[in-house]
């Protein structure tokens, strides 16, 4: 039986999974975006994260170093990648950037299976978030509300970078016309390894931040890669609030729909999607030519 607090427990839920989905998904739209690389790796990136912030988190006991240590170890592995092996697929067909990337990931799992084996390792969530929140007929934990303002603040950042300042001006320029950028003296490439440095950064972030709630495996980032790109194709591919908005949607999805039955939550996301590519085939906020 569905009560009212147990509803609203799964509002909740879905705005904090929803969060940390945008924050993912916008990595993802934002590298495929500018550099038209569709990253199959992203959800290695996102594990891979986990796993630094748990090493950093042996190490010092600290979560915020934990957190900062899963973002700033992806910047440097994204902008490797793109600087060592991804610019080279620039000219290449789609096909092969796919299997590039695929197999990118499938090094990534494998490196820290072998580092780490395979059984789940987790984070604690700081002191100050541990525990429950009383708020009126209900009580939540108050890890997922720190989430959810986590994710908050890392989006509301990363549109400041992308709208407010000379290198977002530059992103959004590139993804235009990125030939054009280039006459006028700057050097694109240099802004396309920092773009998929910041990609894989919001995946690596995303990925550190969910490790108190779900533990870490080398194969978390399956089910993360596959639920991101549906947030994507919902909201409009290399549309950054239309990450935003289809991550919402989607964690609302499958929180309300496992409320009923946790069996159709990935159905009805589908289903959803599905919809969406039949009504508007380019996303809620995508824009059509970029599908």
């Amino acid at each position: 039986m569905i009560t009212w607090p147990n509803f609203v427990s799964q509002l909740f839920n879905g705005l904090a999974t929803g969060a940390l989905l945008a924050l993912i998904s916008s990595g993802l739209t934002i590298i495929y975006g500018t550099l038209g690389v569709l990253n199959l790796a992203h959800g290695a990136m996102f594990m891979l994260g986990g796993y630094a912030g748990y090493v950093a988190f042996q190490a010092t006991g600290s979560f915020v170093v934990a957190v900062i240590a899963g973002a700033l170890f992806l910047v440097v592995v994204g902008a490797a990648l793109e600087r060592v092996v991804i610019r080279r697929f620039y000219d290449r067909p789609p096909e092969d950037q796919i299997l590039l990337t695929f197999g990118i990931g499938i090094v990534m799992v494998e490196l820290v299976r072998f580092g780490f084996g395979s059984l789940s390792v987790s984070v604690p969530p700081p002191a100050w978030a541990a525990g429950v929140t009383p708020m009126g007929f209900l009580i939540y934990p108050t890890y997922r509300i720190v989430v959810l303002g986590i994710a908050a603040v890392a989006l509301g950042t990363l549109y400041i970078v992308l709208y407010r300042t000379r290198l977002g001006l530059m992103v959004r320029a590139g993804i235009e016309d990125s030939g054009m950028v280039g006459m006028l003296g700057i050097n694109v490439y240099r802004v396309f390894m920092m773009v998929f440095g910041i990609g894989a950064m919001a995946a690596g972030f995303a990925g550190i931040v969910n490790a108190p709630v779900v533990s870490l495996t080398p194969d978390i980032g399956d089910s993360i890669l596959v639920q991101t790109f549906v947030v994507v194709v919902i909201g409009g591919v290399g549309s950054f609030p239309g990450a935003i908005l289809g991550g919402l949607i989607s964690g609302e999805i499958l929180s309300l729909t496992s409320m009923v039955d946790p069996a159709y939550s990935q159905v009805m996301l589908f289903v959803v999607m599905t919809l969406v590519l039949l009504l508007r085939p380019q996303g809620l906020l995508g824009q059509r030519g970029r599908a």
